[in-house]
């Protein structure tokens, strides 16, 4: 069976497309985060309210780079690759400089960073087994990721007792949403290997 022309017609997508230099863009902000959350030395002034809104900014980048892929049909490689190392790269700089800072303990970072890369380094080991789809639960995760590590850079989390609190339960969300739906993936990815095995000649023809 061979392809339609018109599927055949199609050309490839550049690499250099408007989602892919968001993506880029997303990971160059990440020292300049760094930079800022560090320069303010936890006197909480305007250099905190410059890595909050960089933080933001990169996770409104993120939102947009990945709707216009889709939309647009820009899904590259290069994006399925780079998108994921972004993300990683600006929540894991954000937790480590939180446990750094004292604010926030290494156990909880320690436990989503095993989890993210972890996960992330898998999905790449199983591509060969099929794709793992992002579920529901795996979004929910993010969105409480970005939603604590927010909490935490603004400087009511360090200042006023009861903003704290709300913060630190936030994140203890995101770290149960992140383990929970880490052992998620680790079962469907125990479960896509076991399809591929059984069914070899199939997929390999596929």
């Amino acid at each position: 069976m061979t392809d339609s022309p018109a599927s055949q017609a199609q050309p490839p997508v550049p690499n250099l497309n408007i989602a892919n230099v968001l993506t880029t863009l997303r990971i160059f902000m990440v020292p300049f985060f760094i930079w800022a959350l560090l320069a303010d030395e936890q006197q909480y002034g305007w250099l905190r309210w410059v890595a909050f809104g960089l933080f933001a900014l990169a996770i409104y980048t993120d939102k947009l780079d990945g709707d216009l892929a889709r939309s647009r049909n820009l899904i590259t490689n290069f994006g399925k690759i780079a998108d994921p190392i972004a993300d990683k790269l600006l929540t894991g700089s954000a937790l480590v400089l939180f446990s750094v800072l004292g604010e926030l303990s290494w156990w909880i970072t320690g436990a989503i960073l095993v989890r993210e890369w972890g996960i992330t380094l898998m999905r790449f080991v199983v591509i060969r087994y099929g794709v793992m789809a992002a579920s529901r639960g795996g979004k929910l995760k993010t969105v409480l990721q970005a939603i604590a590590i927010l909490l935490y850079l603004l400087p009511w989390s360090q200042t006023v007792p009861w903003f704290g609190v709300v913060a630190f339960g936030v994140m203890i969300l995101a770290l149960l949403a992140t383990l929970v739906t880490g052992v998620d993936y680790l079962i469907k990815a125990a479960q896509l290997r076991a399809r591929f095995l059984a069914n070899p000649e199939t997929n390999t023809k596929a």
